[in-house]
Protein backbone atom coordinates (compact mmCIF):
# COMPACT_ATOMS: atom_id res chain seq x y z
CA UNK A 1 0.00 0.00 0.00
CA UNK A 2 3.13 2.27 1.05
CA UNK A 3 4.69 1.83 -2.66
CA UNK A 4 1.22 2.76 -4.18
CA UNK A 5 0.99 5.76 -2.41
CA UNK A 6 4.42 6.98 -2.92
CA UNK A 7 3.61 6.03 -6.85
CA UNK A 8 0.71 8.24 -6.69
CA UNK A 9 2.74 10.74 -5.23
CA UNK A 10 5.34 10.32 -7.94
CA UNK A 11 2.96 11.10 -10.55
CA UNK A 12 1.70 13.98 -9.06
CA UNK A 13 4.77 15.34 -8.98
CA UNK A 14 5.48 14.39 -12.75
CA UNK A 15 2.11 16.12 -13.38
CA UNK A 16 2.55 19.28 -11.74
CA UNK A 17 6.72 19.30 -13.87
CA UNK A 18 4.84 18.58 -17.25
CA UNK A 19 4.18 21.28 -19.80
CA UNK A 20 1.97 22.16 -22.64
CA UNK A 21 -0.61 19.62 -23.87
CA UNK A 22 0.34 17.69 -19.90
CA UNK A 23 0.01 20.44 -18.26
CA UNK A 24 -3.20 21.64 -19.75
CA UNK A 25 -4.68 18.20 -18.82
CA UNK A 26 -3.71 17.73 -15.55
CA UNK A 27 -5.34 21.20 -14.71
CA UNK A 28 -8.83 19.68 -14.23
CA UNK A 29 -10.43 20.19 -11.10
CA UNK A 30 -12.24 16.69 -10.18
CA UNK A 31 -12.73 14.02 -7.92
CA UNK A 32 -10.19 10.74 -8.67
CA UNK A 33 -10.40 7.81 -7.41
CA UNK A 34 -7.86 4.55 -8.15
CA UNK A 35 -8.88 1.25 -7.36
CA UNK A 36 -5.73 -1.08 -6.43
CA UNK A 37 -7.58 -4.40 -7.54
CA UNK A 38 -4.94 -7.13 -5.62
CA UNK A 39 -4.95 -5.11 -3.09
CA UNK A 40 -8.66 -4.16 -3.04
CA UNK A 41 -7.87 -0.98 -1.80
CA UNK A 42 -9.30 2.67 -3.10
CA UNK A 43 -6.92 6.01 -2.95
CA UNK A 44 -9.85 8.77 -3.52
CA UNK A 45 -8.99 12.50 -3.57
CA UNK A 46 -8.83 15.12 -6.46
CA UNK A 47 -7.03 16.18 -9.34
CA UNK A 48 -6.83 20.27 -8.94
CA UNK A 49 -4.50 22.68 -10.06
CA UNK A 50 -2.02 20.07 -12.17
CA UNK A 51 -1.67 17.69 -9.14
CA UNK A 52 -3.24 14.44 -7.56
CA UNK A 53 -4.11 15.28 -3.67
CA UNK A 54 -5.38 11.52 -2.28
CA UNK A 55 -7.54 12.40 0.76
CA UNK A 56 -8.34 9.22 2.21
CA UNK A 57 -7.48 5.50 1.54
CA UNK A 58 -10.40 3.05 1.98
CA UNK A 59 -10.90 -0.54 1.95
CA UNK A 60 -12.75 -2.38 -1.00
CA UNK A 61 -14.30 -0.05 -4.31
CA UNK A 62 -14.56 3.12 -4.37
CA UNK A 63 -17.64 3.87 -2.03
CA UNK A 64 -18.58 6.75 -3.83
CA UNK A 65 -18.56 7.80 -8.21
CA UNK A 66 -15.76 10.06 -8.83
CA UNK A 67 -15.39 12.06 -11.63
CA UNK A 68 -12.07 10.41 -12.52
CA UNK A 69 -11.88 6.48 -12.04
CA UNK A 70 -8.69 4.02 -12.27
CA UNK A 71 -8.52 0.78 -11.78
CA UNK A 72 -5.48 -1.78 -12.03
CA UNK A 73 -2.96 -4.09 -10.23
CA UNK A 74 -0.31 -2.50 -7.96
CA UNK A 75 2.36 -3.78 -9.97
CA UNK A 76 0.71 -1.69 -12.86
CA UNK A 77 0.27 1.39 -11.01
CA UNK A 78 4.16 1.07 -10.04
CA UNK A 79 5.42 0.01 -13.58
CA UNK A 80 3.32 2.75 -14.95
CA UNK A 81 4.59 5.47 -13.21
CA UNK A 82 8.13 4.40 -13.04
CA UNK A 83 7.57 4.26 -17.22
CA UNK A 84 7.88 0.72 -17.33
CA UNK A 85 4.38 0.20 -18.78
CA UNK A 86 2.66 2.51 -21.84
CA UNK A 87 -0.70 3.25 -20.43
CA UNK A 88 -2.32 3.59 -23.93
CA UNK A 89 -1.29 0.20 -24.51
CA UNK A 90 -2.35 -0.95 -20.50
CA UNK A 91 -5.52 0.92 -20.93
CA UNK A 92 -6.34 -1.03 -24.22
CA UNK A 93 -5.88 -4.07 -23.27
CA UNK A 94 -7.71 -3.91 -20.25
CA UNK A 95 -4.75 -4.19 -17.72
CA UNK A 96 -5.94 -0.35 -16.14
CA UNK A 97 -9.47 1.12 -16.41
CA UNK A 98 -10.14 4.43 -17.24
CA UNK A 99 -13.51 6.09 -16.81
CA UNK A 100 -14.50 9.52 -17.43
CA UNK A 101 -16.52 11.63 -18.91
CA UNK A 102 -16.27 12.50 -22.15
CA UNK A 103 -14.88 16.01 -22.44
CA UNK A 104 -12.43 14.80 -19.74
CA UNK A 105 -11.74 11.76 -21.50
CA UNK A 106 -10.84 14.06 -24.41
CA UNK A 107 -8.79 16.38 -22.07
CA UNK A 108 -7.40 13.14 -20.83
CA UNK A 109 -5.60 11.94 -23.93
CA UNK A 110 -2.72 13.92 -23.82
CA UNK A 111 -1.98 12.27 -20.91
CA UNK A 112 -1.69 9.14 -22.82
Amino acid sequence: MAECRSALDKLSDNLAAAEGDVRSAAALDRSLSCHIKDLDITFTGRLADGRIRVADTVEGPPREKAEIRLAMTSDDLVALVDGDLNFAKAWASGRVRLEAGFRDLLKLRSLL
